[in-house]
């Protein structure tokens, strides 16, 4: 009858029952012996709250795979939910690949002529009539670099202006200040203050943008030819290239002015009326707080115009005669190279054979913005990021 009469535990009762043990041994102060604790469980036994949680690698619910659980998914969906679904997936392996290649193709484009000028410079020319001579020259030289620097008129005197690259920096470092300094009072004007016909400046601004250099060429030239009306003539003078600097009207400078004010429009206004409240005029503020705060972009314009002003070619050969620059010279380094190497203005020279100084004149008239990119990348991209062009 006893056993008749004794309750049989749940299985909820049982899982408390033991938690509720487990609880009071942990509870347990550490000096009681085996005896004196409350109750002692199985030999063996570990507490559930001492288990480690372990997650089976890429498994979800009841341990199945992350491919077994869609395809259990996949199940309940439309038939344009699964091809939706497939898409996405194929796009998903497919877009790594497919980005790798259009890198790939953008760098080689890109790097092939520095690959081929460095190839053909410092090599004879001989190598070129060597049909297993493809990249790696058979005979490195430095002959054809020298005989190229030598015709270019790089080791001239600077007086009378016979050396191009004097010329260049000349007429590059001092148009790019220039430039930078007009352009940026003329950008942080138009985004600063409003005054009767902003919109229609700003509308000129543009136009200069959109309109060729090609277009305003004569104009130009007549305007500086009968300078001061007729007194005095600048044509073949620096001046051609300093004036346009100093009116913020000199290469791209549309497109400088453009950043500038896109730039300044996005610094808060409290800047300048806490300077304001200081003291501080319109002019000094500019000096005192918006400059230092658009070092960024002064970076960036400057590096453009540096760029610009040495690669030009149209401007220079419309407004010079005998003042030679960097780009001029290479424009018309095939004759150049028929009278210093060969000795005859119009020998018929093939230009196989003429290669190696080609490729070597254009590497030294890169190597200086290639010096330059590599010291201030970092820099210039940050520029790039915080200026007007993006956002």
């Amino acid at each position: 009858m006893e056993n008749e009469n004794m309750i049989t535990p749940t299985p909820q009762e049982n899982t408390e029952s033991l938690a509720t043990e487990d609880a009071a041994v942990e509870a347990a102060p550490a000096s009681l012996s085996s005896s004196q604790r409350p109750h002692t469980l199985p030999e063996g036994y570990i507490p559930e709250s001492a288990k480690p949680v372990v997650h089976e690698e890429k498994q979800v619910g009841n341990g199945m795979s992350p491919k077994e659980a869609m395809k259990i998914r996949m199940q309940s969906m439309t038939k344009q939910e699964v091809a939706y679904l497939r898409r996405k997936m194929i796009f998903e392996k497919a877009w790594p690949i497919f980005r790798f290649l259009i890198l790939f193709g953008l760098g080689f484009v890109i790097l092939t002529p520095l690959m081929f000028m460095l190839s053909y410079g410092f090599r004879e020319s001989g190598d070129m009539n060597d049909p297993t001579v493809m990249w790696i020259p058979r005979n490195l030289t430095l002959k054809v670099m020298k005989q190229t620097i030598d015709a270019m008129g790089l080791t001239n005197p600077i007086s009378n202006r016979q050396n191009p690259l004097f010329n260049t920096l000349v007429l590059n470092l001092g148009c790019s200040i220039m430039q930078v300094i007009t352009c940026a009072i003329t950008g942080y004007g138009f985004a600063r203050f409003k005054f009767k016909g902003r919109d229609l400046l700003f509308g000129i601004v543009i136009l200069m943008i959109l309109v060729p250099t090609q277009i305003l060429s004569i104009p130009l030239y007549m305007t500086f030819k009968n300078f001061m009306f007729g007194a005095v003539s600048l044509i073949d003078k620096f001046a051609v290239m300093y004036l346009p600097a100093m009116m913020a009207n000199g290469i791209r400078s549309g497109l400088m002015i453009f950043i500038f004010r896109q730039f300044f429009r996005g610094l808060p206004k409290e800047l300048e009326d806490a300077a304001y409240l200081d003291g501080c005029g319109p002019l000094n503020t500019f000096i005192r707080v918006m400059v230092p705060n658009a070092a960024s972009s002064f970076l960036t314009v400057f590096l453009f115009s540096i760029v610009w002003y040495w690669n030009d070619f149209y401007v220079s050969s419309s407004f010079f005669n005998n003042t030679k620059t960097i780009a001029l010279v290479l424009k018309n380094l095939d004759a150049t190279l028929n009278l210093a190497i060969f000795n005859n203005a119009n020998a018929q020279v093939s230009a196989r054979e003429k290669i190696v100084w080609l490729e070597s004149g254009c590497l030294i008239s890169i190597t200086p913005m290639l010096i330059l990119y590599a010291c201030l990348q970092k820099h210039f991209t940050e520029g790039i990021e915080r200026s007007g062009l993006v956002g």
